[in-house]
């Protein structure tokens, strides 16, 4: 019993030894509000919208984690195929002892492969994930720790741009590759992927490199499924925003009032998704003194995902300040992992 004992203190030492957390406060000029701010904004817009960096409190970061599961919702899976069969090719292309740094990173599911493949090429690693979320931050580093005792973590609990001006300064002298994994950069319209694409770019020296998610632009009947699943996952996913604005903000919503609504763009490649009113009605938020008027088929705009052709992924690249290195593609060419280096 007492041995046991002993061991699990070492073992728990040994964690500790190879885990820093970070954090950092919000950049004055960081285009995140708090989140009452935000829908305050956005609720008094005509048309209405909600920013969907919200989607993701507890409850939304469960339901997204199940849309990752569905049938329909391939990215995800199409994502781990590359990651799969390239990730031992994506860490030759990288210095020796690069230090990985991920964006968004979430339960670090994903990463696994990338982060075994760089320990197997130099015998250890350093992995700095930058989330909002320091509690997921912590839970996905303890057991990334236990299965990899050549990995140590410097967590950076902070948006984007925040963690990777602190990064820029702690690994000035060596080279570190960007994963910003997922299609996340599909929520920002084409300009605005341009100004934040940049904003990395200028965070990284020549001897780095960033390895970008992006969806690539396909048939309708493949990507309205993807947001409009058979189980009404998404939906569920969409209009618990509308449920988090009453739990944390006072809001009065009746969710059965509103509908789930997914909107193909051909022409300007994209889904976007929405929260219809059922019916003329008024809503509250009393913890911001809004008072909402709906008409009947009125939205509530939430997210926006814009996909991607061959000839928009490099000229995003090239107006940010990169160069295409090297790019790979899952089997039924949907999605693509892009390796950008500055130039």
């Amino acid at each position: 019993m007492q041995n046991n004992t002993h061991e699990n203190n070492d073992h728990d030492t040994n964690l500790a030894s190879r885990f820093e957390l970070l954090h950092q406060e919000a950049n004055k000029n960081s285009v995140f509000q708090s989140f009452g701010d935000s829908v305050k904004e956005t609720l008094s817009q005509n048309p209405k919208k909600l920013v969907c960096f919200y989607f993701y409190d507890e409850v939304g970061s469960q339901l997204f984690e199940e849309i990752c599961q569905l049938d329909e919702y391939y990215l995800t899976r199409s994502e781990a195929e590359i990651l799969q069969k390239r990730s031992s090719e994506i860490a030759e292309l990288m210095d020796k002892d690069t230090v990985v740094v991920e964006l968004g990173s979430g339960s670090s599911v994903k990463t696994r492969k990338l982060i075994s493949s760089f320990i197997q090429k130099n015998g250890k690693l350093e992995y700095v994930p930058i989330d909002i979320s320091s509690s997921i931050l912590i839970e996905s580093s303890k057991s990334l720790l236990n299965d990899f005792p050549q990995l140590k973590i410097t967590a950076v609990a902070a948006e984007y741009r925040t963690g990777l001006s602190q990064i820029k300064t702690r690994y000035e002298k060596v080279s570190r590759i960007i994963l910003w994994l997922g299609s996340s950069i599909g929520n920002f319209e084409k300009m605005s992927s341009i100004t934040f694409l940049k904003e990395i770019r200028s965070t990284l020296n020549k001897s780095d490199a960033f390895l970008l998610g992006t969806d690539l632009f396909k048939s309708e009947e493949i990507l309205v499924p993807a947001y409009n699943d058979a189980k009404g996952v998404t939906a569920k996913f969409n209009l618990n925003l509308l449920a988090r604005i009453n739990s944390e903000l006072g809001g009065n919503f009746d969710l059965s009032k509103f509908q789930h609504k997914i909107v193909f763009d051909d022409k300007d490649k994209k889904i976007e998704m929405h929260l219809k009113s059922t019916e003329d009605q008024k809503v509250s938020i009393k913890n911001l003194g809004l008072e909402l008027d709906f008409k009947q088929n009125e939205t509530i705009h939430t997210e926006n995902s814009y996909k991607f052709t061959q000839e928009e992924i490099e000229y995003v690249a090239r107006e940010s300040g990169f160069r295409l290195k090297a790019q790979w593609f899952d089997s039924k060419h949907l999605f693509a992992l892009n390796l950008l280096v500055p130039v």
